[in-house]
């Protein structure tokens, strides 16, 4: 008889109560917070694979594919590329960066030409030559899609170990000719490991958590039931109206008018606590607004810091006729990792970039900062480009602590001749129109990003651009900004949007982009930072 009272007590009912809604809603909780720490690793990895393999690729020269075929894995040359792959596959944190050629009748079979592993793992790497059956069908899927140039990069998820390799992330990249032909295949493999100890991790603790938080509603609620009373409902009503008009704590706590030792005298004490905690509420909300506002006020000071580091101001050079220039970033955050310069070395030459750093937000922007400060002042001394790339990724690969890099393009135009000279560091292909055409992706030749590798030489080359010419570069949150189908917008959308007004000002060729990309994003957020550079040259002086 007793126990069935027990179960009927006013605090047992209250604390079971609680602990289940908590159970319920801690458990909601921890399936949208592992879902999404998922996701976002996942994101992470591939990332990091994805620009693991886009350097990679740099590294060797598709048009000698087949002198390393046929070198039969020696060779100086085929040693060398070699070397450089298994040195980033060690520097990366990859477990294996391999170059495969599949057998493109039925894609069954694969061959090894390189292959690297990080040394620190207990696998092995493949011999040149070996010949390896296909996995499974998705492989051969997503091999046919790379051949047939329906996917410029593939990425394999495997949650689960195939033949000797545990849970894993496979980012694969076409290998293409300077004629576009794909040759081989590059793949860049990362153990998930980390992202499933954190996974487990993660579970853990809230599994942890949730036990400590019950126990100690439980305690608490019970110690707070046994030791209150309820209180008369005249008064916690009267009290209740009171509260609401004023908002403030009583002189002489309800509990002390009632003095009931009943449930009545326990909500009594209720209501004060209550009052009590909405009255600390209230001035803690008051308090959290005002430094949100103060985050929010530094925040936007941060971003017009870094809209008024890059030029801002058009047209930049009123007296000068020869050329006409505009550019614009968008950062993705409040503040981004994107930058665009340029400025008059002397009198007759003109200096011009635009550069991609990794990451967003603070930390990309502080970089971005670094970066722009030391390519500005080596051109500045009079460097040419790709001095400018070398000297700055000397400087950059010396204290790198966080393994930051930034993809640039730099260009320097001779006024009087329109002569162009530029060098690439693993930056998006520039978009040329001379007089009379079409605008045109000119393929050139791209070295490693600045600070991925100390030493790194970076070649440079010419353009000649006649009076009406015109250029455009851009970075990477151009052709890659996304509609909510996760769609690219793609270089022939990107190409498009220029050809519809050969003749427009760089002003006017940044807003159609711009247009372009709105149009196509539409209500989706913007994953990336979107910056643009336009320039006429129009020659002589009028």
């Amino acid at each position: 008889m007793a126990k069935k009272k027990y179960r009927h007590h006013a605090t047992v009912k209250s604390i079971t109560g609680i602990v289940l809604l908590l159970v319920f809603f801690s458990a909601v909780v921890m399936i949208i917070g592992y879902n999404t720490l998922s996701s976002a690793l996942l994101a992470q990895y591939s990332e990091g694979a994805h620009l693991t393999a886009n350097t990679a690729v740099q590294l060797l020269d598709a048009d000698k594919m087949d002198q390393y075929v046929a070198s039969g894995g020696e060779g100086e040359e085929y040693t060398a590329v070699w070397a450089a792959l298994d040195r980033l596959c060690n520097s990366s944190g990859s477990t294996f960066i391999y170059v495969i050629i599949p057998d493109t009748t039925d894609y069954a079979h694969i061959r090894f030409i390189f292959s690297t592993i990080d040394h620190t793992t207990s696998y092995s790497e493949y011999a040149f030559g070996y010949l390896r059956d296909t996995t499974n069908d998705e492989y051969k899927q997503k091999y046919r899609a790379l051949y047939e140039g329906r996917s410029e990069h593939e990425t394999l998820m495997r949650t689960k170990g195939y033949i000797e390799t545990e849970a894993h992330i496979t980012e694969i990249v076409p290998i293409k000719t300077t004629e576009g032909t794909v040759v081989a295949l590059l793949c860049v493999q990362r153990q998930m490991d980390v992202f499933s100890e954190s996974r487990n991790r993660f579970f853990h603790r809230i599994v942890i958590a949730l036990i400590l938080l019950i126990v100690l509603v439980i305690v608490g609620q019970s110690v707070f039931l046994h030791l209150t009373l309820l209180r008369p409902l005249k008064l916690i009503s009267g009290e209740a109206i009171r509260f609401s008009a004023e908002n403030s704590v009583p002189q002489e706590k309800l509990q002390d008018k009632v003095r009931n030792r009943d449930e009545i005298g326990a909500l009594a004490e209720s209501i004060d606590v209550m009052e009590e905690q909405v009255h600390q509420y209230v001035e803690n909300i008051t308090a959290i607004t005002a430094d949100r506002e103060r985050v929010n006020t530094e925040m936007s000071l941060a971003t017009r810091i870094q809209a008024h580091m890059l030029p801002g101001e058009f047209p930049a050079f009123p007296d000068r006729h020869e050329f006409d220039i505009f550019a614009s970033m968008t950062p993705a955050k409040a503040v981004g990792g994107d930058f665009y310069d340029f400025f008059l070395v002397d009198d007759d030459h003109l200096y011009l970039t635009i550069a991609d750093v990794s990451g967003k937000g603070v930390p990309a922007a502080l970089f971005m900062m670094a970066s722009r400060i030391l390519f500005a002042g080596q051109a500045r001394a009079g460097k040419s480009p790709a001095e400018i790339l070398s000297l700055a990724n000397e400087s950059i690969c010396r204290n790198n602590h966080e393994e930051m890099f930034v993809t640039a393009w730099v260009g320097v135009l001779e006024i009087s001749t329109g002569k162009l000279t530029a060098a690439s560091a693993g930056h998006e292909y520039p978009v040329v129109r001379q007089p009379d055409g079409q605008f045109e992706v000119f393929k050139d030749k791209h070295g490693l990003a600045v600070g991925c590798m100390d030493g790194v030489k970076y070649r440079e080359y010419e353009l000649q651009l006649q009076p009406g010419a015109r250029i455009f570069v851009y970075t990477d949150g151009v052709p890659e900004a996304n509609d909510a189908d996760n769609r690219l917008f793609g270089m022939a959308r990107l190409l498009e949007a220029l050809n519809r007004d050969v003749e427009a000002s760089p002003e006017e060729m940044l807003a159609n982009v711009r247009s372009a990309v709105d149009d196509f994003v539409q209500d989706a957020e913007q994953f990336d930072d979107l910056t643009m550079l336009g320039l006429e040259y129009k020659g002589e002086k009028r």
